[in-house]
């Protein structure tokens, strides 16, 4: 039996003019409005209160604490969306686009990144998204364990949508690959503004950045996490200010604000004019970390980092790119945002904006490892090896194979692309399908979860993708460029998740057939006169009806029993984390026989040990030198009839191998373990 628990241009002119506005009457200056698993049908009873860990109640926090949190929130939340400005308007005006700095053509590209980040950030995520959460907790996966709880959906429709999530949760493990790589690399290439004699070193630089930031990961970001959100704000104060500069010299281009140069912008260029939607959603890379770090902070403190902090420095410093763009033309073009300050300020700029980006990368590679948590608890992933590395907040976690893969992945993406401007054509893909994905999901939600009527969730949808769509559809022009890196890393790992779920689930089914009735085995046993040895055996499972076939591999052939038998079940909830008082139940079978149901999270790590002492305090004591460990391992064959095709057999088969150890990742000590391996054909 299985130890793993079965859940189940260019112009030279420079332009000074405004570009004419249309008339008072057609202007619209109006601001947007603000696994196979087992569970119970107790499912919400296991819920963690609000206010622990992940989920802090913010609501009624005094306004010092408040304010605490905002400031933690900039340096984990807005990190990427943060650093943005270090590349998106130079990629706009990059000569591969061909979109050279005039007058029109600065307004337009302002104006588009403004309403972008207005729409995007403030309208969809803020407004509407941040609500969908899963007791405190957002993201996808959490969105996903959501709609298996409560959802209404069919079982052939909600294989489909958790299919779709599972892609969304593949891209945004391919962005997490591509933003540590960008990010550190556009800061350094202000290092070649500076001299051009710091250019052939400022790859090995990034690469050194890049893996010192790997390796220390061990030590997990508790012990700097406290810094993390004042250095992110110095950013912000200091963008800002840059930005204010620069629009005071030229006010007039806080005319941008206005949706009409937008418009302009695609009515003027066509067709060339829409694919520039491929550079501006540089601008709100990032805004999914809103939703998945919302459980780290609450969505009071994110709004107020946002709307306080974050926002209004974005915006100060955009609109200043925009003014030193009309007043030194091509000067500046190469790299708008260190055109803000002038060249002896470029090293001390260089060095806070290398802060930055590195704060932005721990914040994705932070996400990642909370991903591969949630993929694994809710069945998606074999066993990983999950650290704590705080005692005070569980999200803090390392994973090895997580930190690993990123690692050489980043190094990978940094020496093939060699500039942030080629990796800009790799990004972007990643980042619009998973917010559209995010907007199919919460579809879904407003239908099963929220019962709106079907004319209101499909007219605000309708909003959502008409914003989402054309951004994925102008970025896909970015796939022969660049744009096929994120999709093949993605569709890997959509590939990986889904062979190991579908493995687990055809694995269930053979091993059901074997399956003996608990109650018929205990039936047997109070009949029989066999040998009762001392201590206790627990044998794991992941059926709770059933009978492990550890245990009756080992019935059969040692004809023998421990005096206390215990079948421990470890269930994973569709629920973030799950209260110690309802960790453990026990239920005595008579005869000896025993059985403990473990609950845990999917955003938690289950611990056998720990169980066992929870289990004691429910008196019912452990002693683990007297206690036996029966696990099973099974050696598969591909001859079986599974409807699995070949290669998906023999890739589960590849992984299942390569797996972490069971006794590892339950905290079983392993010289308390027996083993019995079993041939199942799949």
């Amino acid at each position: 039996m299985s130890t793993t628990p079965n859940f189940s241009t260019n112009s030279d002119a420079t332009p000074n003019a405004v570009p004419p506005l249309p008339p008072l009457t057609s202007q619209n200056n109006s601001t947007p409005p603000s696994t196979v698993s087992q569970s119970t049908a107790q499912t919400s009873a296991f819920i963690t209160p609000p206010g622990s860990f992940h989920s802090p109640d913010s609501s009624n926090l005094p306004t010092k604490e408040l304010f605490t949190l905002a400031i933690g929130a900039l340096g984990v939340v807005f990190g990427d969306i943060g650093t943005s400005p270090l590349y998106t308007v130079k990629e706009c005006f990059s000569p591969t686009l061909g979109l050279p700095p005039t007058t029109e053509n600065i307004f337009g590209i302002i104006s588009l990144i403004f309403w972008s980040l207005s729409l995007v950030v403030v309208f969809k995520y803020i407004i509407f998204v941040m609500k969908a959460d899963n007791n405190g907790e957002g993201g996808i996966m959490a969105l996903v364990a959501l709609l298996k709880e409560k959802g209404k959906s069919t079982q052939k429709l909600s294989d489909w949508i958790i299919g779709l999530a599972i892609f969304g949760t593949s891209l945004l493990l391919a962005d997490g690959m591509i933003t540590p790589a960008i990010s550190v690399l556009s800061a350094m290439e202000g290092l070649d503004i500076a001299t051009p004699v710091f250019k052939p070193f400022i790859v090995p630089m990034t690469l050194c950045i890049l893996v010192v930031l790997f390796l220390v990961q061990y030590r997990g970001t508790g012990a700097v996490a406290k810094i993390f959100g004042p250095l992110m704000a110095i950013w912000f104060v200091t963008i800002g200010f840059l930005g204010c500069f620069w629009i005071v010299k030229k006010p007039s281009i806080l005319y941008a604000i206005n949706p009409w140069y937008a418009f302009d912008h695609f009515s003027r260029h066509g067709w060339s004019g829409f694919m520039i939607l491929g550079a501006v959603i540089l601008c709100v890379t990032g805004a999914e970390a809103f939703y998945a770090d919302m459980g780290h902070f609450g969505r009071k403190p994110i709004n107020i980092a946002w709307f306080y902090f974050a926002y209004p420095a974005l915006f100060l410093n955009y609109f200043g790119q925009g003014a030193v763009l009309l007043i030194k033309g091509e000067v500046v073009r190469e790299n708008p945002f260190y055109g803000l300050c002038p060249l002896y300020l470029h090293i001390p700029l260089v060095l806070i904006s290398t802060t930055a980006t590195i704060i932005a990368s721990q914040a994705l590679i932070s996400g990642a490892y909370s991903l591969a948590q949630q993929a694994m608890q809710l069945g998606y992933t074999p066993r990983l090896t999950i650290r704590h590395t705080s005692s005070r907040a569980s999200g803090q976690i390392y994973i090895p194979e997580v930190n690993t893969s990123l690692m050489i992945a980043c190094c990978g993406l940094v020496i093939g692309f060699r500039e942030s401007g080629n990796l800009a054509a790799a990004y972007g893909i990643a980042v619009m399908g998973t917010m559209t994905i995010t907007s199919v999901l919460l579809f879904k939600v407003m239908r099963e979860i929220w019962n709106w009527s079907l004319p209101k969730a499909m007219l605000l949808t309708s909003i959502f993708l008409s914003i989402d769509l054309p951004f994925l559809f102008a970025n896909m022009g970015k796939v022969f460029y660049g744009g096929w890196v994120p999709l093949l890393i993605g569709s890997l790992c959509f590939v990986f998740m889904t062979t190991w779920h579908r493995g687990r689930k055809a694995l269930y089914t053979e091993l059901q057939k074997a399956f003996l009735p608990l109650d018929k085995f205990l039936a047997e046993i109070a009949l029989s006169k066999i040998y009762r040895v001392k201590g206790t055996a627990v044998f794991m499972t992941s059926n709770s009806d059933t009978v492990p076939q550890v245990l009756l591999h080992h019935y059969k052939h040692n004809k023998v029993l421990h005096e206390r038998v215990v079948f421990l079940v470890v269930l994973s909830e569709h629920v973030p984390e799950v209260s110690i008082e309802n960790r453990v139940e026990v239920r005595n079978l008579g005869n000896g026989f025993h059985q403990i149901i473990g609950r845990y999270g999917f955003m938690e790590t289950p611990n056998v040990p720990d169980l066992l002492e929870c289990a004691t305090k429910k008196s019912f004591p452990f002693k683990m030198m007297e206690t036996s460990f029966f696990l099973g391992r099974e050696s598969l064959l591909l001859s079986g009839k599974s409807d699995m095709y070949h290669w998906r057999k023999w890739f589960f088969r590849l992984i299942s191998r390569n797996a972490r150890e069971a006794t590892a990742f339950f905290g079983i000590p392993p010289n308390r373990v027996l083993e019995l391996g079993t041939q199942i054909e799949l």
